[in-house]
């Protein structure tokens, strides 16, 4: 048997030779890496983006040299760089159905040089929807004219239309957005508009979702102002229509109204405005047997058939008898000196008649009452 400190002495000199005489080997390490990290917005590979979602790229620990987003005709999208180089965003929308590329460069920190690179590509809708809006820019209108946003095809998506819309006025006016039908927003004031405000209107619909794979095709804005307050006063029983301007009344005309023991020929309640005006009007009523009837002086205050106009033929029951077809008749001289006063949007109010319109036609917003209108709205 070997002595134990012969066993101790060999083990020992094992250690020694393993931790040896001399310097450890040398450790190989790799080389740190660029310490910029770019991200975008939308992420890379990204598909069906909104074309009016944000689109940015932006570098942490980092300054971005250069960037730029094309699309796949090589057009380049402007944008705008950050002061401080660290972001840059594009300063216009994106086009339907199209894919983008980033291209560019950023230096890090460490002076470390890193690509920006990557693509996305936006949604292709189903269809795209056309809308119009009125008042036109420049107009100036009567204190009763709404705002008309109408649409080529229905609108499912009401709530996300209508928070794209908003309205900005010169002075405060209580005012709110109601479906006439899916076709059709419009946005009336609680009270009648205060003379000489100054409207703007922006209808931010591109971009927007309306359901069933339609979306808005284009943004919409007009910028108009309400004229001088001039309303008609209507009074069926009176024979005359009464025309009030800025609190003062400034004209009492003899008129015959609608036949009043016939409902087809009333001329009935409610509140309406003045929608075009024509110096000649051809009328036709089949019901009551006359066609091309030419009347001049003629401004329309209803789609169901109700003008004020001239009407020499009945000037005897001017100011004595109502027995007109539903509109309100004037002499020649009264229907153009009221015609050249008239704005598009003046109020028309009709009273003391046997029956009241229904509101069914494309301009009933005043036959509403305000909780029946603001219950129209999507939001």
């Amino acid at each position: 048997m070997r002595p134990l400190w012969t066993v101790l002495a060999g083990t020992l000199a094992a250690v020694l030779l393993l931790s040896g005489c001399g310097s450890p080997a040398p450790t190989e390490r790799a080389p740190a890496g660029p310490v910029a990290r770019v991200s975008f917005e939308p992420g890379p590979d990204a598909r069906d983006v909104n074309p009016t979602a944000p689109v940015r790229v932006r570098v942490e620990r980092g300054r971005l040299d250069e960037v730029e987003l094309t699309n796949e005709d090589g057009k380049q999208v402007p944008g705008e760089l950050a002061p401080d180089g660290r972001s840059w965003k594009a300063t216009t929308e994106l086009g339907y159905g199209k894919t983008y590329t980033w291209s560019g460069s950023a230096t890090g920190d460490d002076g470390k040089q890193v690509s920006v690179e990557g693509s996305f590509t936006t949604l292709q809708p189903e269809r795209t929807v056309r809308a119009t809006i009125n008042p036109t820019d420049g107009a100036e209108v009567g204190v009763a004219m709404p705002i008309s946003v109408k649409f080529d095809e229905p609108v499912e998506d009401k709530a996300a239309v209508q928070r794209a819309l908003t309205v900005q006025t010169s002075v405060p006016v209580e005012g709110a957005w109601a479906w006439l039908n899916d076709k059709q927003v419009d946005w009336r004031p609680k009270e009648y508009w205060p003379a000489h405000t100054r409207v703007s209107v922006s209808a931010k619909l591109y971009g927007v979702p309306y359901g069933g794979g339609a979306y808005g095709r284009a943004d919409l804005t007009t910028d108009f102002t309400i004229g001088r307050e001039q309303i008609v006063k209507a009074a069926v029983g009176t024979h005359r229509m009464v025309v009030v301007r800025d609190g003062q009344q400034v004209a009492s005309y003899p008129a015959s109204y609608g036949e009043e023991n016939d409902p087809g020929r009333n001329t009935p309640n409610g509140t309406y405005i003045i929608m075009e005006k024509n110096p000649v009007e051809i009328m036709d009523n089949p019901r009551y047997g006359y066609r091309d009837v030419r009347k001049t002086w003629a401004a329309r205050f209803s789609n169901h058939g109700e003008f004020i106009h001239e009407n020499e033929e009945n000037a005897a029951a001017l100011g004595k008898v109502n027995n007109s077809h539903g509109c309100i008749n004037l002499s020649a001289a009264d229907a153009k000196a009221y015609y050249d006063s008239a704005l598009i949007g003046d109020p028309v109010e009709v009273t003391g008649s046997a029956s009241s319109m229904p509101p069914q036609y494309d301009v009933y917003d005043w036959l509403l009452s305000w909780d029946q209108w603001t219950a129209k709205s999507a939001l």
